[in-house]
Parts: C-alpha cells; structure tokens; sequence
C-alpha cells in the first residue's frame, strides 16, 4: 500500500471497474429508499440496520451470534465474544453521535471509537499504539506497520477526509475501511473501529443518510476468507488490487441493501 492514502482517491478512473461498482451501489441503495414501507417506518428499518450491522461486524470479528442471540441479550460483560459483540453494538449507536464531528476531526473520532469499543481504562485505550505496544488483532494477518508510519498514515488519512473532495462516498468509505485494516494503528478493535468509521463515512456523505444499508452485514456475509483476500489486494496498492478492494466493499453494501430491503418486504407483509 502507497502510504498516501489520497492516491485512489485521485485515480479514482483508472481504477478498472469501479465507476461501474459505484453507479451500481448508488441505484441500489435509491431502491430499497424507495421503497413504500420507508415512508411509514424507516426509524424500525434503521434500528434493524443496526442491530444485524452489529451482529456482522461482531462475526468478522471471531464472534459469529445468531441474530436472535444478539437481539435478545442483555449481559455482553464476561467471556471474549460476548465483549466482541457488546462493542459492536456500542459502536453502532456510537457511530450517528460522532458524523458532525468526523469531517472536522476524523482523529478524534477514531480514538473515540476505541475508547467505546474496548470499553476499559488501560493506558492503550483511545489513542494510537506506541513503538513497542502490541496488538490484540489475530484475524487480521499481514506486516504490522511500525508506530510512525502509523502516525504519519494517520495524519495523511485525516488530511484526506477533512480536505473533501470529489470522490464517492463508496471509494472514500473503502478507504477508509482498508487504511485503518491496514494500519491497526490500535492495541485492540481495529476491524470493529474500521467498520464502524466505513458505516459514518458512508452516513455521513449521503449515500446512506438514514443508516439502512448495513455494509457489514454483506461483509461477514462474503466471508473471512473473502475480506482477507480483498485487503490483501488493498495492501498491494496496485489498481487492480485497489479496484478489488472497492469492489467487495460495493458487494457488501449491495448485500447490506438487499437485507433491509427483506426487512421492509416483511414488515409490508405484516410478519415482522
């Protein structure tokens, strides 16, 4: 991976394939907007999002609940994937209390974010890892970058997003996603924090604005396997690998849209 995050972003038509993948997610995500049943109940179909966004990020994550385990629990206190899915769905409802703050300071964001998610008072919670700190990540494989070129990354990414632009929300959230998987620039929660930032990116810009299109539920969906291929691709920092990247996280929002687009055929049926 270049260690400027901008570059995608500024080569966003060489990429081969993704301006096809990003007019393919928007006229999807249009779709299930306009479906009859989000006029009436789109606040149901947001907490639903929600709910099975949690469950998917929490599964990529190692902790792989049914559903109905995660709507019905109440203690996420004691055993690891307990805790796994207790952060998810932390930052799930921390994630719309954070957009009006993310295009201002995307930094702080990010160590609030870790801060929820690992939810204790260890030195390591809430700020980038130090030279010589470790990191809990064991999903995750791949060169570990050292601390300050996870400083340095950091900085470029923040400059990135705070800077704007003209790239879709798509491209932006994936680069997102795959520079903070990259990086695991903390000791623990980097997959739940990158998720979580993907999810306020693609609120944030208005492709998403309602938070119905849970990407993380077409993620675990595409599998571990999958996701870890795809970060390889966005590792490499080749376009053919970038366009990989962006590509599956244009699948997992496609499939974050077909399921709350079941959610609303149900309630329209009266059976959920």
């Amino acid at each position: 991976m270049s260690t400027n995050a901008a570059d995608p972003l500024v080569a966003l038509g060489g990429l081969p394939g993704v301006p096809d993948v990003v007019d393919r997610v928007r006229k999807a995500v249009d779709r299930v907007y306009g479906h009859r049943v989000m006029r009436r109940r789109s606040n149901e179909i947001t907490s639903e999002a929600a709910l099975r966004g949690a469950r998917g990020s929490a599964a990529l994550s190692g902790a792989d609940w049914a559903l109905e385990e995660v709507r019905r629990r109440t203690d996420f206190g004691t055993e690891h994937d307990a805790r796994t899915v207790g952060a998810a769905l932390r930052l799930t409802a921390e994630a719309g209390q954070l957009l009006s703050i993310w295009r201002q300071s995307p930094l702080r964001v990010l160590a609030r974010l870790h801060l929820v998610a690992a939810a204790d008072a260890g030195d390591a919670v809430g700020r980038p890892r130090q030279a010589g700190e470790s990191v809990d990540e064991p999903l995750i494989e791949g060169r570990l970058p050292d601390a300050d070129e996870v400083a340095g990354r950091l900085e470029g990414l923040s400059r990135l997003i705070i800077a704007g632009g003209s790239a879709p929300a798509l491209v932006t959230a994936a680069i997102v996603h795959g520079e903070l998987l990259a990086l695991r620039p903390f000791s623990s929660c980097n997959g739940l924090v990158a998720r979580t930032a993907e999810r306020i990116v693609l609120i944030g810009s208005g492709l998403d604005p309602k938070a119905i299109c849970p990407a993380e539920v077409g993620h675990a969906e595409l599998g571990r396997a999958a996701y870890a291929a795809a970060l390889d691709g966005y590792v490499s920092g080749t376009p053919q690998g970038m366009a990989a990247w962006i590509t599956h996280c244009g699948k997992a929002v496609e499939l974050g849209v077909r399921e709350s687009t079941a959610v609303c055929e149900a309630l329209q049926r009266g059976a959920a």
